[in-house]
């Protein structure tokens, strides 16, 4: 059976898809797809498919590519159909647009026009990862994915050290074991975590453990799918001066003094310039 079209009033829509499983889509996302004058998505693909499933005609509307590699030529081309008062739904490969999505630059240019933009709300990966890794949820912070260097990774990593909330990446399944490698040694061997994989999907999978036990399984057997790391938060750590040392030295082989210093600060909660004083001395050993 057909979705019946709607009509829809002129603007522009974000309309998140389901994660995997196609029976979580809302309703209100099938009468947008349904009745916009102007389709455009991530995945051209998994939209048809996703309609398909849903019964949603395409007929003889556009639908448009919009992605990362695309969104300058293609974004003129939306942008007219608003101009010209048509109605463009825009639709993630999965989840909700914007969130690690190529759709900010189109709802930023929508907005900047003038144009009236709403959102059709529904899944996102970040959230459904959090309600069921059993970590506290009453305050979280999204972070995206983390650079693809081990270097750079582990800057960004410090800088989350001392945040007082629940962490949740997105990470590659080929990074996996090395993004929970690095977060060990920034973040505590000892830090609980859980990884999310394939959520909604038939080989769903979460396994929980410290960082350090989920790098080495990850290390061992590198996964496949959609990856989600959710991270306790951290609840301060008192060190004795040998571990300290010892942290500011494996710093040291990497970074500056300066940088060393404040990565081992934040790490492990002493005075910047402490840490400072004692990477100074450590160096001239």
């Amino acid at each position: 059976m057909n979705w019946q079209a709607r009509d829809i009033a002129p603007g522009l829509y974000l309309v998140a898809t389901p994660l995997g499983n196609a029976r979580d889509i809302t309703l209100r996302a099938l009468d947008l797809l349904a009745g916009a004058d102007v389709l455009a998505a991530e995945d051209t693909r998994s939209l048809r498919r996703l309609m398909d499933i849903h019964g949603v005609p395409l007929s003889e509307r556009p639908l448009v590519a919009y992605h990362d590699h695309n969104g300058d030529r293609a974004r003129p081309r939306l942008l007219a159909a608003l101009e010209a008062g048509q109605s463009v739904v825009y639709a993630s490969e999965a989840g909700t647009p914007l969130i690690s999505d190529p759709g900010f630059d189109l709802m930023r240019a929508a907005l900047e026009a003038g144009y009236d933009c709403t959102t059709a709300p529904g899944a996102t990966a970040a959230v459904a990862a959090l309600t069921v890794s059993g970590l506290p949820s009453d305050r979280f912070l999204f972070a995206g994915f983390l650079p693809n260097s081990s270097g750079k990774r582990k800057k960004a990593l410090a800088e989350c050290v001392d945040v007082p909330a629940t962490l949740i990446f997105y990470e590659s399944p080929k990074r996996l074991g090395a993004m929970l490698r690095d977060a060990a040694e920034v973040l505590g061997a000892d830090r609980a975590a859980v990884v999310c994989r394939e959520l909604t999907k038939k080989f769903e999978e979460r396994r929980a453990g410290t960082l350090t036990e989920l790098a080495e399984a990850y290390l061992a057997d590198a996964p496949r799918g959609e990856i989600v790391v959710v991270i306790d938060r951290g609840q301060g750590r008192v060190a004795d001066q040998a571990t300290l040392d010892a942290a500011l030295e494996e710093a040291l082989r990497r970074l500056s003094v300066k940088d060393a210093a404040s990565e081992i600060a934040r790490r492990f909660g002493v005075p910047r310039r402490e840490a400072y004083q004692r990477a100074m001395a450590l160096g001239e050993n």
